[in-house]
């Protein structure tokens, strides 16, 4: 069944991968900085405070949120991701993004030019529908459609 969802585009570009999904908030220094400071090719969640992703592969997946929390540093490993090739694909978020995370993926657009690709107030509807392992697609408009079994 195909669910299609409309967000505001915060980074605009077009998407399709497979979904991670945490229902609480997203901690992005805890959940990236150890493979990234450890340039692993590839970034597993570290955050052992978020059940929902500890340990499941970020990088290259479509991130699903309601909202990051977190230091002040987030939007930097956002960036130092998309710099070493590891960010996620996509940040998906329920909620309004928060400054910190729009700083970071804007860097790493601005610095790195790759795109993160990044929807914001997609609701909760969206957050209650979309599962682990769902395929997502975005497109520049901020229509989000997610596919589940």
């Amino acid at each position: 069944m195909k669910k299609t969802f409309k967000g505001r585009p915060v980074v605009a570009g077009a998407a399709i991968g497979e979904a991670v999904v945490s229902k609480q908030g997203f901690n992005i220094l805890a959940s990236l900085q150890r493979d990234i400071m450890g340039k692993k090719p590839e970034v597993r969640c570290s955050d052992q405070n978020n059940p929902d992703i500890f340990n499941q592969v970020i990088s290259g997946k479509v991130l699903c949120l309601p909202k990051t929390i977190g230091s002040t540093t987030g939007g930097m490993i956002l960036q130092a991701a998309a710099a070493l090739g590891v960010a996620p694909l996509a940040l998906l978020f329920a909620e309004p993004i928060d400054s910190l995370a729009a700083g970071g993926v804007i860097l790493a657009k601005v610095w790195n030019d790759r795109d993160i690709v990044t929807v914001d107030g997609l609701g909760d509807e969206f957050l209650a529908a979309v599962k682990n392992g769902c395929a997502v697609s975005i497109t520049p408009d901020g229509a989000v459609t997610i596919e589940t079994p």
